[in-house]
């Protein structure tokens, strides 16, 4: 998608791993005059101090707890007031384990605490993250809204079970971005929304994991950050209400 001039990117989740990959990357772009970087804790993140020091006014970088709406409804405000147009809003925040909380091997497994801790972060943060930040990405310049989901999120593609929080609190999230993106093509035609794949990710989120998943299909944080911006920037108003993967294949819902 194209805009009349430089653009403003929104990383929430910037802190580390995927997210702060994204950061880095969109800070290496000429056609991006500014981002801004969200995250719980964004001053004790040492990725984004060193990329702030390195890129300056270029790199904002601010609070939001997906967890606490009002974090959100302020740092929208506190964005809007420097930025009032936004053309790429990434939700990158996702939780699977740490804290007490571990995906589930079977139903007796499944923990009231643990399955709203999932569904918080997961589903609901990305839908108050737009809520909030909806304003900004209204106007008459070609905007993204992309919420950063996973495959074992689709219902139809789930061949193996388990991990019952996360897989269906992001099946919620990508139920919130389908009709998200249904009410944008009547109230915000220029927003493509759509929900991404970015594969499996050498992070901390996936470290546990990984074990039996072949090297090669298994990506660093920039290719991962480098894939999904060539999927964003690709997006086109008939992709809204897709979700993709890394390589722009379709998955199913």
């Amino acid at each position: 998608m194209t805009s009349t001039g430089g653009r403003v990117a929104v990383v929430q989740g910037a802190s580390r791993g995927l997210g702060l990959a994204l950061v880095e990357t969109l800070l290496e772009r000429p056609d991006i005059d500014r981002v801004f970087a969200t995250a719980r804790e964004p001053d004790a993140s040492v990725g984004l101090c060193t990329l702030r020091a390195r890129h300056g006014s270029r790199l904002v970088c601010d609070r939001i707890d997906v967890c606490d709406e009002a974090s959100i409804e302020a740092a929208a405000k506190r964005i809007g007031e420097a930025a009032p147009r936004v053309h790429w809003l990434v939700n990158c925040a996702g939780v699977l384990h740490g804290d007490g909380l571990r995906p589930e091997k079977r139903l007796e497994d499944a923990d009231p605490e643990r399955l709203r801790r999932s569904f918080e972060v997961n589903a609901f943060g990305p839908l108050l993250v737009a809520k909030h930040f909806l304003s900004r990405l209204r106007h008459d310049e070609s905007a993204v809204l992309a919420n950063v989901s996973a495959r074992v999120g689709s219902i139809e593609d789930n061949r193996i079970g388990g991990w019952y929080g996360y897989r269906a609190s992001k099946a919620a999230q990508n139920m919130f971005t389908r009709t998200l993106a249904i009410e944008l093509r009547r109230r915000a035609s220029n927003v493509v929304c759509v929900a991404l794949h970015p594969g499996t990710v050498a992070t901390a989120l996936s470290e546990p994991f990984r074990r039996g998943i072949a090297l090669e299909r298994i990506f660093d944080p920039r290719n991962a950050a480098l894939k999904l911006i060539d999927v964003i920037q690709s997006l086109t108003p008939e992709d809204s209400g897709s979700f993709l993967d890394w390589a722009r294949k379709p998955i199913p819902w």
